[in-house]
């Protein structure tokens, strides 16, 4: 097999602000942009994973969103509380944001006007499946394909996280940089659920990449509350022309599996592919799965097209 292509992180000007971005694969081959989740850097698109979707044909392009590791630190609004957290839950009351989903679509916008990417296949995972319905509802003409990994409609009646995710995503930041090693592998050991000693033997090194990259708490505090502003989507879903895929394990205790469930049955003609097993993140060995999955859905989305 010929050695792939490889751009290295690069800075690019983009919706006004810097976005840090990384490209894997050949020029010529289909686009495909990956979209992180809640605090999460372009990393955790592990480099193999984007290895091999590359091999199968694809030039894949992951970025840091705003707010996170070597993209812009935007300003403004406190941490979210977690009475603040629930009388948005329970008693509807709306939350200030300094941006909102819809700004973060934008971004990801940019970033292809800034490659000269006409269109591209769009996968989102978590806060990126919510980022990426945004583009596919909005930029309908930007949108080869959508792929919705663990992600939700923003519609208030799928059922919370469980109270032991929710309090990892309100857990206050870590001190120091060994308290931040500890809490990563606690984090990712209550998200994938389960054991998976190849992501467990890897969590140190992936943990100390990512604080060499640099953490901004603050940041994923206002991420939290772009989703939450953002309200439910799920009514303009149905605009959604691109060939979308829905992929949601059935034990994610973030992102609840009715959130897969009710994200495919939102968008017309949507297939939805539920994981056994599968927690709210992406342990190697279901990488096949997921990975042929992807593959199939954008190579036929683009046979379709041509």
């Amino acid at each position: 097999m010929s050695v792939l292509a490889h751009q290295p992180p690069q800075i690019a000007r983009a919706n006004g602000i810097e976005i840090c971005y990384e490209i894997f694969g050949d020029a010529a081959a289909e686009p495909m942009l990956l979209i992180m989740g809640l605090g999460a850097q372009m990393i955790h698109w592990d480099d193999d994973f984007c290895w091999q979707l590359a091999a199968r044909g694809f030039r894949v392009i992951r970025f840091d969103n705003r707010d996170i590791g070597k993209s812009s630190k935007m300003t403004g609004g406190k941490r979210i509380s977690l009475a603040e957290f629930l009388k948005m839950r329970f008693l509807k009351i709306p939350i200030a944001a300094p941006y909102k989903l819809s700004d973060m679509a934008d971004d990801a916008i940019g970033l292809m006007d800034v490659l000269g990417i006409e269109s591209a296949h769009v996968v989102g995972l978590s806060m990126g499946g919510m980022i990426a319905q945004e583009l596919a509802i909005s930029f309908p003409q930007r949108v080869r394909s959508l792929t919705s990994i663990m992600s939700t409609t923003g519609n208030p009646k799928v059922p919370p996280p469980t109270r032991e995710a929710s309090a990892v995503l309100m857990a206050p930041p870590p001190a120091t940089k060994e308290e931040y090693f500890v809490r990563f592998a606690q984090t990712w050991k209550i998200l994938r659920v389960g054991s998976f000693p190849q992501d467990e033997a890897l969590d140190r090194s992936r943990a100390e990449r990512t604080y060499a990259r640099g953490l901004n708490p603050a940041g994923v505090g206002r991420q939290l509350r772009a989703i939450l502003a953002s309200g439910s989507r799920k009514q303009r879903l149905a605009a959604i022309k691109a060939p979308t895929l829905v992929i949601h394990g059935t034990v994610d205790p973030l992102v609840h599996p009715e959130g897969g469930k009710d994200t495919a049955a939102s968008i017309p003609g949507a297939k939805l592919l539920m994981i056994e097993d599968m927690g709210h993140a992406l342990p190697i060995p279901m990488w096949p799965e997921i990975i042929e999955a992807i593959d199939k859905h954008a190579h036929g989305a683009a046979a379709k097209a041509a």
